[in-house]
């Protein structure tokens, strides 16, 4: 469906009337790699934090989130058209003359390739689709986490414990397979602290999370890791008193999703909060 949808988009673009040959204004090209000759950028959206369902292969589909750029392109008057497989291939070699790899391709009517690069330490996915109309369009996510903006607030934590007796906390972030706390965790960390500042007699299990991803014995170890770092900031930065807190692991074992597509997975990479 979302195949037939894009490919209706840039068919939309093929049949629009042009009143001039140039690009729409504040578009470009990706860094990744340039046009096709004798085309012009028809439409251009520039979504900082979105997701797009990549397929990988006959059966399945990745979803990546990041920053997502839809590039359409149509072509220019009196420029005659390459063929769909002449697009699609030029943006294989593109792609693999940096390193990059096709990661799947198919033809149903028009030429569609899905590639993956990784560079300068990002990983970059394009889907790239030539229907035959001469247009042709582009999906480029750069995956990457989301900045959190909004942040859990005290209040809000205290009333999920009064109510439930635990919280789940999103806002303390960690790099993968790693139990260093990110700069990014500290307004969360922050909150915590006004919790317990709020309520002198309350007790805390800091039960670490994660998803099934990897082996069981390192996802235990990593969530009692991540559970141990978190307790340790709140004593040495926010002057929690140790017997306040206990740090505790349960690795994959409880989770509040199913693993079976990242969504999931990101919400059952967490640490929550447990009244004692």
């Amino acid at each position: 469906m979302q195949k037939l949808i894009f490919s209706f988009i840039i068919m939309l673009a093929a049949i629009a009337p042009l009143i001039a040959q140039e690009d729409a204004e504040g578009s470009k090209d990706p860094a990744l790699f340039t046009r096709m000759p004798g085309y012009h950028i028809y439409r251009y959206d520039d979504v900082q934090f979105d997701k797009y369902e990549f397929r990988i292969s006959h059966e399945k589909t990745q979803v990546v989130e990041g920053h997502h750029l839809l590039i359409l392109y149509d072509l220019n008057n009196n420029v005659q058209a390459p063929s769909p497989l002449q697009i699609g291939r030029n943006y294989i070699n593109a792609v693999k003359k940096i390193g990059g790899q096709l990661i799947y391709e198919y033809q149903d009517p028009g030429e569609d390739v899905v590639l993956k690069v990784t560079k300068n330490g990002m990983e970059v996915w394009a889907y790239v689709s030539a229907n035959g109309s001469g247009s042709y369009g582009i999906n480029l996510v750069e995956k990457q986490a989301m900045n959190q903006d909004v942040v859990a607030d005290a209040n809000s934590l205290a009333n999920s414990i009064r109510e439930s007796g635990k919280v789940a906390v999103y806002g303390i972030y960690f790099d993968t397979g790693k139990s260093l706390l990110k700069p990014e965790s500290q307004p969360t960390l922050q909150e915590i602290s006004k919790l317990l500042k709020m309520d002198p007699n309350l007790k805390l299990y800091v039960v670490g999370h994660t998803d099934n991803v990897g082996d069981y014995v390192s996802n235990m170890q990593l969530s009692i890791e991540r559970s141990i770092a978190v307790v340790n900031e709140l004593k040495s930065k926010y002057s929690v008193n140790e017997g306040r807190l206990r740090a505790c692991g349960d690795g994959p074992t409880s989770p509040v999703a199913s693993n079976d597509k990242e969504e999931g997975r990101a919400l059952n990479r967490r640490v929550e909060l447990v009244k004692q």
